[in-house]
């Protein structure tokens, strides 16, 4: 195949997504499964061996992201129903005093999307905005968008949120070093996108509180910072430090012992994930009252969207398993060897045109981890390479959410605004962590 074929061939393959999505409102799942078939087709595959590919793409994909973002899902359905968000954030706006308030919702938005959903976590949240944004006479954004940011900016950029972890199983990259460069990429982008932005906008666009106080739990009936914050930290702690372990073993500087062994177990994600599950069911559920029936229901409920994810990344699987099957990401990866192109920047750039395109970011992240994977196993980047590729397609994905994106109206319907001051303002913020993620990956790269 000739680099213009294969140029021809994965434009058409985004273009024929694009269509069943938006023209013919086919199911992302379904969508990304045609697209996929018609790569391997027109690359020369047989239809057999199509078939053999879609069953191998799946498979491998779902035995690691299956288990992640279902331990994940039922792990932010506990947190969120005990009150844990809601502790957070009274506790740091507290601790932090209302003229640095904005900081302070920042950092609960950075907290809670690790583990909530962005929409759940913002629907918990804004009555807070609402009640900060009353007391101070200043605009709801003032406070929403250092909210918004940090929520977006987790939810982009740190697992076990469900984008990174497919993207990072995808593209075969351990998610201690996304967790790693996530929050490290992270933090500067939300403040940048949070409460930098957040002042400026909210100098210009003002939006008063709603009239009337929404119901919010009583601080006292809420659970602890400390051990919210413990909770969440605990999988992402164990993980990093298996990460860490495996390289200095591998690198010569620790041993092969028990300790290291165990090390390894205890902080591979389903270990991680599993212990992070069970204390917070026994110490937010069990010890507060909570039936054993009712902590049932709440884990068959954090399942039903976790299911869709799920199903979503695997087609993404396939799709990457067809490319490497077809030759395709081959020859892709011998193209772009003699090209200045950076992966990082092609990564962001086919996961931004999707995005902007057909509005789901979760497709945005899917589609261009499946497309640039088999470039990457043949460019033999390193670990931490490969989790900034992971960062990159995250914040490509979250470039210009505007009418074609949910978020988009979520954020609107709650804070009051009309289409215009939306974009202006969640637009905006959006674009300013999606850029942040190019620029501070491509400036990490220089590194390693």
């Amino acid at each position: 195949m000739s680099a213009g074929f294969i140029l021809f061939l994965v434009t058409s393959a985004v273009a024929l997504l694009l269509f069943l999505v938006l023209k013919l409102k086919i199911s992302a799942f379904i969508s990304l499964l045609i697209t996929a078939i018609y790569v391997g087709l027109l690359s020369g595959m047989a239809p057999e061996a199509v078939l053999k590919s879609i069953q191998e793409g799946m498979g491998s994909t779902l035995g690691f992201v299956a288990t992640v973002v279902g331990l994940g899902a039922i792990f932010g359905q506990i947190l969120e129903t005990s009150g844990g968000a809601e502790a957070l954030a009274h506790s740091l706006v507290r601790r932090f005093g209302q003229e640095k308030a904005p900081w302070a919702m920042s950092l609960t938005g950075f907290l809670v999307a690790i583990p909530v959903f962005f929409d759940v976590g913002f629907i918990i949240l804004v009555p807070i905005v609402y009640a900060l944004a009353r007391d101070t006479r200043r605009s709801l954004l003032y406070y929403a968008i250092p909210l918004l940011a940090g929520l977006a900016a987790t939810h982009t950029f740190v697992p076990p949120t469900p984008g990174p972890v497919a993207v990072a199983d995808i593209i075969n990259v351990q998610l201690g070093w996304v967790i790693l460069f996530g929050l490290l990429l992270g933090i500067p982008t939300t403040i940048l996108a949070g409460p930098v932005w957040g002042r400026y906008i909210s100098g210009k666009i003002f939006l008063p509180a709603p009239g009337e106080p929404p119901e919010e739990s009583s601080p006292s009936e809420l659970p602890s910072f400390g051990l919210i914050a413990s909770l969440i930290g605990v999988p992402l702690f164990l993980i990093l430090l298996n990460t860490l372990t495996g390289v200095l073993v591998d690198k010569d500087i620790l041993g092969v012992s028990l300790l290291t062994t165990a090390i390894r177990f205890l902080g591979h994600p389903f270990t991680a994930l599993i212990i992070a599950t069970l204390l917070a069911i026994w110490l937010l559920g069990l010890r507060r009252g909570m039936t054993r029936q009712a902590i049932l229901e709440l884990s068959n409920k954090a399942l039903g969207p976790a299911g869709l994810i799920i199903l979503i990344t695997g087609a993404g699987g396939v799709l990457k398993q067809i490319l490497v099957d077809s030759g395709m990401g081959k020859m892709m990866a011998e193209s772009m060897a003699g090209s200045s192109l950076s992966p990082i920047f092609l990564a962001w750039l086919l996961a931004a045109v999707v995005r902007i395109t057909q509005g789901s970011a979760t497709v945005a992240m899917i589609t261009a981890a499946g497309i640039i994977a088999p470039v990457l196993q043949l460019l033999n980047l390193s670990d931490p390479l490969r989790a900034l590729v992971v960062i990159a397609i995250a914040s490509g994905a979250t470039i210009l959410s505007h009418v074609n994106d949910s978020g988009f109206w979520l954020v609107g319907k709650y804070l009051g605004m009309n289409e215009k001051d939306t974009l202006r303002s969640w637009t905006v913020m959006e674009t300013i962590i999606a850029v942040c993620g190019l620029v501070f990956a491509l400036l990490a790269s220089l590194f390693f």
